[in-house]
């Protein structure tokens, strides 16, 4: 059996869909901290497991027959380093044989404040000595198409990249490939692995405000702003830490932290990842 911990998450979501096209619903394990909230899985003969990062205890139970785990880093910046051990340590324990961790692109080099706890996590599970693939995810689509309905508005996005490029790909991008590695058949094909995920093509903000011109008929540009300032706004409408993180990610993008040309994502899917104009067409559906 397969267990997908985070599993009613946004991208835990697009997993489960992913592997439902690959393997039968009884072979998948939802952990999820409330199993409530994962009724419509369980109607689908998904096992929900209640699986929480705070209480070890659960995770014995999660992961009872499991073969192989995939970890979804978790949401709470500051207390992951502790809850990823927590699972790795338990998934151990419980005979999982391969663990699959969702990173981030770049995690061992990356200067981004992101990274310390993604890479702190993956030199726990590579000293575990489970079997395990690093899941090295960049940018998600969905993390600036938000922003489109108050581009809109405004007429323009606001950043801290400057002209830096973004590896980005979409969420069900990285969940068919976490689907890929978890269902591949020969067990050794993704033993001991490390994936830098990202999209085909990067682009610059610039390029993603030209590309919801080009679509809406309107003339959306992009200001840049120093790190401080984009940071200040942002806490206007988001919690200062998340604020914080993202701005100073914007920051890091702007000298090519996010960008990269590996392909490695492509390759597991066995197929282009979705392009920009894709991703901004999807995002502007519900605004229509």
């Amino acid at each position: 059996m397969i267990a997908i911990t985070g599993a009613t998450g946004e991208l835990g979501t697009l997993v489960i869909e992913a592997l439902l096209k690959k393997v039968p619903a009884d072979q998948i394990v939802a952990a999820v901290r409330t199993p409530a909230k994962a009724a419509a899985l369980a109607a689908k003969g998904i096992h929900v497991r209640e699986a929480d990062y705070n209480r070890p205890e659960t995770l014995t139970s999660a992961f009872a027959g499991v073969d192989k785990v995939l970890l979804i880093s978790s949401s709470e910046v500051g207390r992951r380093i502790a809850q990823h051990a927590a699972v790795i340590d338990t998934a151990k324990a419980a005979g999982v044989t391969f663990l699959a961790y969702t990173s981030l692109l770049h995690a061992d080099t990356s200067p981004l404040a992101l990274a310390t706890e993604h890479l702190a996590t993956e030199k726990y599970l590579v000293a575990s000595g489970l079997p395990y693939s690093l899941l090295r995810n960049g940018w998600y689509f969905e993390n600036q198409t938000a922003a489109i309905a108050p581009a809109l508005q405004q007429g323009a996005f606001i950043g801290a990249s400057g002209e830096g490029r973004f590896a980005a790909a979409t969420r069900a991008d990285y969940a068919e490939a976490a689907a890929v590695v978890l269902t591949t058949q020969d067990p050794e094909a993704h033993a001991n692995t490390t994936y830098e995920l990202g999209g085909d093509v990067p682009y610059t903000r610039a390029e993603l405000a030209a590309e919801v011109s080009k679509q809406t008929g309107k003339t959306i540009g992009y200001h840049n702003l120093p790190e401080a300032e984009y940071e200040k706004i942002l806490a206007t409408f988001l919690p200062p830490p998340v604020a914080h993180i993202i701005a100073d990610a914007e920051a890091h993008a702007a000298n090519g932290a996010l960008d990269d040309n590996s392909h490695d994502l492509s390759k597991l899917i066995g197929r282009p990842t979705t392009t920009l104009a894709d991703a901004v067409a999807t995002a502007l559906k519900p605004l229509a």
